[in-house]
């Protein structure tokens, strides 16, 4: 049995989004439309509003870090920050097309601490918190940014049964590539899935006053072979996970994830089952 290597992970997670960047952010407009409520959902957790300042732990493509800096306005500030310079400067990119300010900085999620100290009145992260291999240390490092009195607040996924659109495709491939499920504590996309779970990871690492509220956000598409190909394009951890699979394999898989996926499809249109968990809670 091969054990879990954090360092490795990591390396092997910022290449994937190099490599997936230019798709995330292509793919972005669905993006906001099916994360945009529990964006603001999280904003409201983390007390973001106008002269906020704002650090975005695993921003990603930014589209979170938009939606801060237009609460924050002119006298706020918004710090995006990722391990994958790529995806930073599509998330810079976004900025400046939409019309406002954002500071990028490349920065392990798991190393936010330092000369940033108290500096903070809110740090936020979108769908980040689930794939930190060593989550105390990283929400550690987010709660020593703060300023007394400041806020946090993160969107994960609950658990897998509520979020079919993925854990169907994980479940597939881990059984197609004969790969075993992550140890309890390990990083993926479920890891902090119960509300349970998830307080207790805030409260040891020192947060106070910690909330949790579950939000339905479907993922809405065309047909289920559009979700395939956006998972395909901008899922990269899938294609990590199928790396010791051949093309032909793969391609059979992705065909295989097609057909179960169907089953969501209406006369609407796919609607893939999705439940997050939002969390806020005060330093």
């Amino acid at each position: 049995m091969s054990t879990f290597d954090p360092t490795r992970y990591k390396a092997t997670t910022r290449e994937q989004w190099e490599a997936a960047a230019e798709a995330w952010h292509r793919w972005d407009p669905l993006l906001e439309q099916w994360l945009g409520a529990a964006t603001q959902g999280m904003l409201d957790a983390a007390g973001v509003a106008t002269g906020t300042h704002v650090l975005d732990v695993a921003a990603g493509a930014g589209g979170q870090s938009l939606a801060a800096a237009r609460r924050a306005g002119p006298t706020g500030r918004v710090v995006a920050t990722d391990i994958s310079p790529a995806i930073l400067r599509y998330a810079a990119q976004s900025a400046t097309q939409a019309g406002v300010a954002i500071e990028t900085r490349e920065l392990d999620g798991e190393a936010v601490d330092g000369p940033q100290m108290g500096s903070f009145d809110a740090v936020i992260s979108r769908l980040g918190l689930i794939y930190f291999p060593d989550q105390h240390r990283a929400l550690s490092g987010m709660r020593r940014v703060l300023r007394e009195r400041g806020r946090i607040g993160a969107i994960v996924y609950s658990k897998a049964e509520r979020n079919e659109f993925f854990s169907i495709p994980v479940r597939i491939i881990r059984t197609r590539a004969r790969l075993a499920p992550p140890a309890a504590g390990q990083p993926g996309p479920f890891s902090l899935g119960s509300p349970e779970v998830l307080k207790s990871v805030l409260a040891e690492a020192g947060f106070r006053d910690v909330s949790v509220q579950a939000l339905e956000a479907p993922l809405r598409l065309p047909s289920a072979a559009e979700c395939v190909r956006f998972q395909r394009e901008s899922f990269g951890a899938l294609h990590q996970m199928m790396s010791s699979l051949s093309a032909i394999e793969q391609t059979l898989v992705w065909r295989e994830i097609e057909e179960a996926l169907a089953r969501f499809e209406t006369n609407g249109g796919f609607i893939g089952p999705c439940e997050l968990l939002i969390v806020g809670a005060s330093r």
